[in-house]
């Protein structure tokens, strides 16, 4: 059930050309004496980072490995002396559990106050979205992490300047989801869902419901639970889900409230009666998890990245990165970590492209114009960073949940793993967004609705 999306056929996809594939960066320290000569008088000034991600509360079991891959990033780089050699990284942390306002004012603090070079991480949709006016505003050179909703691009910022993203659309983590849960379970009728109550679990909803339409036809919802984020008690969701008599329970709920969401649900045999799609489940930190994890339910990591994928016997700088990152922190790397590793080496390779091609150091919008376009070997795989609107593409990849002996907690079934092109689950960067010719919740949803075949049964 693994199917392979190699690099010529995922760069291909996207209309990259082979001459680009050629240069492909790597985010991974360079072997000694492979370090590039920085060209003309580089200063010698700390290159300030802020890194906002949440570092307290229910989001840290997903958010607060962000920061630790970060800071392994920022302490390969330094190692070389920084960025050209020369400009070490000094990173200013935040904790996004301030919520939304305080986020948005610690932004402007980190400009304003502390003079930040760049801004990274975020790991809830409802802060990017209130963040990319901000960056834009200030002129913040921006990567977000995490939190990728499709509203941020379709509509708060649909002509970024500053802001880029490197991780797959939210959309593309319910309609892989889907896609793959189709392929296992074809004759689902019945579904529920219980998402968190805001901006995540919303599109989250959608995007499930439409692509639920096209490869589920003549299915029916029969429940839907909105708690609250980081509510912690879910009892009442679950009941009432089971109470349906659903074929098929999807769920985004992350992080801590993930985790106490299937303990809550295995006290009343929820398991046991239904299908079960956790759209970001894996995304946690996955010692978080335990072996009282159910196995075979399908679980998504953001579309993005678990650290059993690619296995190492075939992309050897994963097998590096997770090797670095458990004797650094002593744990596994989850998205988020992954996500703010490869965020470090994309700017520090644009900052190099672009002062070999000027000789000397770059200005902000000289960096973000070699972020446009990039493609770069990352451990979840290739990354491309597309010009159009900045968003990060990379093949989207889920899996079944499985114990295995070699780890206190649940991981992917190496045979259960399933890898799709992400133009498949996308809308394409011209497809008209909210506004331009319909209200449809996002492209990708009028996208799907518009072009996608129904499925026969």
């Amino acid at each position: 059930m693994d199917e392979r999306v190699d690099r010529r056929n995922f760069l291909g996809s996207l209309g990259v050309a082979a001459t680009i594939a050629a240069t492909t960066y790597v985010a991974a320290p360079r072997a000694a004496g492979a370090v590039a000569k920085p060209k003309g008088r580089i200063p010698t000034t700390p290159f300030k980072v802020g890194h906002m991600t949440f570092q307290s509360g229910p989001g840290a079991a997903l958010g607060a490995p962000a920061l630790k891959g970060h800071t392994l990033a920022a302490d390969e780089i330094n190692a070389e002396g920084g960025f050209l050699g020369s400009r070490k990284i000094v990173t200013i942390a935040a904790d996004e559990a301030a919520g939304v306002d305080g986020n948005v004012k610690e932004l402007r603090r980190m400009k304003l106050s502390e003079g930040i070079d760049w801004f990274t991480g975020v790991i809830s949709a409802g802060d990017t979205v209130a963040l990319a006016p901000v960056a834009e505003e200030l002129e913040i050179p921006t990567i977000f992490t995490d939190g990728c909703t499709d509203h941020l691009f379709d509509v708060v910022v649909k002509k970024p300047k500053y802001v880029f993203r490197v991780t797959n659309i939210l959309s593309s983590d319910a309609v892989s989801c889907m896609v793959a849960a189709s392929r296992t379970w074809p004759n689902i009728k019945r579904i529920a869902h219980i998402h968190p109550d805001y901006n995540f679990g919303r599109v989250q909803f959608v995007h499930s419901k439409i692509a639920a339409e096209k490869l589920y036809p003549g299915s029916e919802i029969v429940s839907e639970g909105w708690p609250k984020l980081f509510a912690g008690d879910y009892t009442a969701h679950i009941t009432k889900a089971i109470a349906a008599k659903p074929d098929l329970l999807v769920t985004s709920l992350w992080g801590g409230d993930y985790v106490s969401f299937y303990k809550q649900a295995l006290r009343f045999g929820m398991y046991d009666n239904m299908k079960v799609i956790a759209n970001i489940g894996f995304g946690i930190e996955p010692g978080q998890l335990g072996k009282d994890h159910p196995e075979g339910i399908l679980a998504g990591a953001h579309a993005n990245y678990h650290f059993t994928y690619p296995p190492g016997n075939e992309w050897p700088l994963n097998k590096q990165f997770v090797e670095r990152y458990h004797k650094r922190w002593n744990e596994y790397p989850n998205y988020a970590a992954e996500g703010a590793y490869t965020t470090l080496y994309l700017l520090k390779y644009a900052i190099e492209k672009a002062n070999d091609l000027l000789g000397t150091w770059p200005e902000p919008s000289q960096i973000i114009t070699m972020l446009e376009g990039m493609v770069m070997a990352t451990p979840a795989g290739y990354l491309y960073i597309r010009p159009e609107d900045h968003s990060g593409f990379k093949p989207t990849v889920v899996g079944f949940s499985k114990n295995v002996p070699e780890y206190p907690f649940p991981i992917w079934d190496p045979d259960r793993i399933i890898v799709q092109d992400v133009r498949n689950v996308s809308a394409p960067p011209d497809w008209p967004k909210p506004g331009d010719g319909h209200d449809d919740p996002s492209a990708t949803y009028n996208w799907i609705k518009t072009t996608w075949p129904t499925r026969s049964i």
